[in-house]
């Protein structure tokens, strides 16, 4: 499983889709579209109740509290085995030594935890730390410290509140609610089917408002209510266009390197940006009548 609508492996697919720079315009959907989702999807295919993962308090506080076993929150979700909460990376690689247990190959090059190969570094940065054939080389410390494991993951990385990231999103609360509906299905908000019929309404002589939008994008998400609302009583045809199938054609000619983007199409062709965060109802109708 990997990135909804992109072929397994397929760099260049996914770019076209997603944008190449996703990570750095918006570290949180990067997340949500390359692991959470489909890690999720995986499981809702295989009909998952329980997942076993390999996440221990001695990782850091944000993991300080787990228990071995968590029941899946009331209201749906995943339960979650985790067998090894109480050891530290230690009695792992303990473990693995004494049994001769395979374990990744980059642990043999000074990684003592991999995530993207965009911001995971050796730890320490020269390397010096590894494990070959079920022993350590080198200072072990660095690698054996409190917390100390995943200091060479989302290196240069923040969450948009600025604090460090260290989450990927996967295991984070909520990340058992997955989104595989479109958006404003229903009501006034009507759906643009192509770029060549995008066009149609560019050039046309009437004026009109455009939501560029992806229906995995939670600032989407959390828009399609007062847009809705919004929709209800504009004074001009609203329409929606999924941007992220057409990425090159939305920058182009709808304004639009993130999502949402809502344009005002003017009666003489010009595409208007909507450039506020304010997104109720009544914000959209001032817009249109600005």
């Amino acid at each position: 499983f990997c990135a909804e609508g992109v072929p397994v492996g397929d760099k260049a697919a996914y770019d076209a889709k997603y944008g190449a720079d996703l990570w750095k315009e918006d570290i949180e959907q990067y997340d949500k579209v390359c692991k959470v989702e489909p890690f999720q999807r995986g499981l809702k295919t295989c009909n998952t109740d329980c997942m076993i993962n390999g996440r221990t308090r001695w990782q850091g506080f944000e993991r300080a509290w787990i228990d071995q076993f968590e029941n899946a929150p009331i209201g749906g979700g995943l339960a979650k085995c985790n067998p090894i909460a109480y050891w530290t990376l230690e009695d792992t690689f303990d473990y693995i030594a004494k049994y001769e247990v395979p374990h990744h190959p980059l642990h043999a090059k000074g990684y003592p935890s991999i995530g993207d190969a965009k911001d995971t570094i050796p730890i320490p940065e020269d390397g010096s730390t590894k494990f070959v054939d079920f022993k350590f080389e080198g200072d072990k410390t660095p690698w054996l410290d409190y917390a100390s494991e995943r200091k060479g993951r989302f290196v240069g990385l923040e969450n948009k509140d600025g604090s460090t990231k260290t989450e990927c999103g996967i295991h984070v609360a909520g990340a058992e609610q997955t989104f595989d509906r479109d958006l404003w299905e229903e009501g006034k908000v009507q759906n643009i089917a192509s770029s060549e019929e995008a066009l149609e309404i560019i050039k046309g002589d009437k004026e009109a408002i455009v939501v560029v939008y992806a229906p995995w994008c939670q600032f989407c998400q959390g828009m399609e209510d007062e847009f809705t609302k919004y929709a209800e009583s504009a004074g001009v045809p609203v329409y929606k266009f999924r941007g992220d199938e057409e990425r090159e054609f939305v920058q182009e000619f709808l304004n639009t390197e993130s999502f949402p983007t809502v344009n005002l199409i003017k009666s003489d062709g010009s595409v208007v940006k909507y450039d506020s965060e304010a997104r109720s109802a009544d914000d959209f109708a001032k817009f249109e009548t600005a």
